[in-house]
């Protein structure tokens, strides 16, 4: 146990150059407080005590903004930085190393029974505000782009960015430029009632000359 949280400790100072000693990371860190209290709440879920895991999670998410389901698992080392709106789902299954930054969710796709939680593989990092949707494996090395929104597997060392996410980088080899621009419904919607208003306009114009030609000829 000791030898747990000892590498817990380590993991912040790998990952958090702001760190500056044991004593601030052990007792500021409510990412790393997230993290003991689901090892508390996942030992009590492994025994069958439902209740009293999810009263200790519910109580480490009032007190940290990090919501971890007593069910999922995680490995070891995971850094969870900032963490404010982090949410990982009962049966999501987390690697060593794994890095985690705020507001990303691990959550399922729908309300079917069994894994319906992503399975984050080793060495992974999770940019801010991604959400990863479904059951699916997210290969070791990877790296998810903030805000991205991935709903299908990435292979291992692969790099993903967008909405829905798409792998843009794989084994360090660039596949496809990352474009930045995001649709915009309201866009679209406007650009198809112009073409439908250039279209009408065409028609009318056709009418008219129509009708301007059979007048003529009835003269």
């Amino acid at each position: 146990m000791f030898k747990t949280i000892k590498s817990d400790i380590q993991a912040v100072f790998e990952n958090d150059p702001a760190a500056r000693s044991w004593f601030e990371v052990v007792f500021t860190y409510s990412g790393l407080h997230a993290i003991w209290s689901h090892r508390v709440a996942h030992f009590f879920y492994r025994h069958r005590w439902f209740t009293a895991a999810r009263t200790v999670s519910q109580i480490s998410r009032f007190f940290t903004g990090i919501e971890i389901h007593p069910g999922a698992t995680i490995g070891k080392r995971l850094f969870i930085d900032h963490g404010m709106g982090v949410v990982i789902g009962e049966t999501c299954e987390i690697g060593d190393d794994v890095v985690i930054y705020q507001g990303v969710t691990l959550g399922g796709s729908g309300k079917e029974k069994g894994k319906r939680h992503p399975t984050i593989g080793s060495n992974v990092v999770i940019g801010s505000g991604a959400k990863v949707l479904g059951s699916f494996k997210v290969g070791d090395q990877a790296n998810i782009g903030a805000n991205s929104v991935v709903l299908k597997e990435v292979p291992p060392g692969s790099t993903v960015v967008g909405i829905p996410g798409k792998v843009v980088r794989q084994d360090g080899k660039r596949l496809d430029r990352l474009n930045h621009q995001l649709p915009d419904p309201m866009v679209d919607s406007m650009r198809a009632m112009q073409q439908e208003i250039e279209q009408l306009r065409a028609e009318i114009k056709t009418l008219r000359q129509h009708m301007l030609d059979e007048s003529r000829v009835e003269q």
